[in-house]
């Protein structure tokens, strides 16, 4: 009962190098994917690095849909930095992951291709980059790339739920949150990074959470509820950093942001810039870009 609901909850990270999402089921569950599969996420992944490459960005937010969270209405689950150059590969992200067998956070540098193609639905999947404007990219490009700031704004204990002004804790989307506060604000710890995220009206949306959640912490080490305020908790309700949260504060501070969207699915790769968000199933339309993948 826990498990299902913490999935229905979306409470997930980024998992394992191999794992791409993590659920409560467990740190680590490969999907199998066969040769014209992998063909057709190779041929998805070459889509979205092109549109990186074609912006000119150094840097840019992306997130990756993992865990239906459609009950919740919400699409995207793990959020991470997109870099032009500066790691192994043309836009490599940089991430935090839970790292299962050591059971602590880490930063994680992965190709675009096993970012992308990290969902747990092999047939249909999301991405969503948000380009900033160039000085803003350039800051953080600059800070995502600066180790010991990175390292310096990890904090060893990880919730997946984590309370976004709290440093008890942390999650994926919050080391993004204060990496992205930290290019801005040049601010050094996670106190100060929270200060002004809250000052610049960084506020998630309350998640509804069951009464049950907390006893989740019992069973589920990466689940933890009590660096939650009281009064959300007794509300039944949780505050966590999301994707669709970076991406609402970023647009209103850099209203000249380009959000570019892209799916696979059975009609092939849909690709939107701007606008409301693709269609469920990745159906395309009327202004959609199109790429076969037959």
């Amino acid at each position: 009962m826990i498990r299902a609901a913490l999935a229905a909850l979306g409470l997930v990270a980024a998992g394992a190098a191999q794992a791409g999402s993590l659920l409560p089921q467990g740190c680590s569950r490969p999907v199998a994917v066969n040769a014209v599969q992998q063909d057709r996420l190779l041929r998805f992944t070459a889509v979205v690095r092109d549109a990186l490459a074609a912006s000119g960005a150094r840097a840019a937010l992306i997130a990756r849909s993992g865990t239906d969270l459609s009950r919740l209405g919400l699409r995207y689950s793990h959020a991470a930095v997109a870099l032009a150059d500066g790691l192994d590969t043309p836009w490599a992200v940089r991430q935090l992951y839970y790292s299962c067998d050591e059971g602590q956070p880490r930063l994680f540098d992965q190709g675009l291709a096993g970012f992308v193609t990290g969902s747990d639905d092999i047939h249909l999947g999301f991405i969503s980059v948000l380009l900033l404007p160039p000085e803003a990219a350039g800051r953080l490009a600059d800070a995502a790339l600066d180790k010991p700031l990175a390292l310096g704004l990890l904090n060893a204990r990880y919730s997946a739920n984590a309370y976004p002004f709290s440093t008890r804790y942390q999650n994926c989307n919050q080391w993004v949150a204060e990496l992205l506060a930290a290019s801005v604000a040049g601010t050094a710890s996670r106190a100060d990074a929270q200060a002004w995220l809250k000052h610049e009206g960084y506020a998630p949306e309350p998640v509804h959470a069951p009464p049950w959640l907390m006893l989740a912490g019992l069973f589920v080490p990466w689940v933890h509820v009590d660096d939650h305020p009281r009064e959300l908790l007794d509300a039944g309700t949780v505050m966590t950093s999301l994707p669709n949260n970076l991406e609402a504060f970023a647009q209103a501070r850099w209203p000249t942001a380009r959000r570019l969207e892209f799916c696979h699915g059975p009609q092939g790769v849909v690709q939107r810039e701007g606008g409301a968000p693709l269609a469920a199933g990745c159906v395309p339309q009327d202004g959609d870009r199109v790429t076969a993948l037959n």
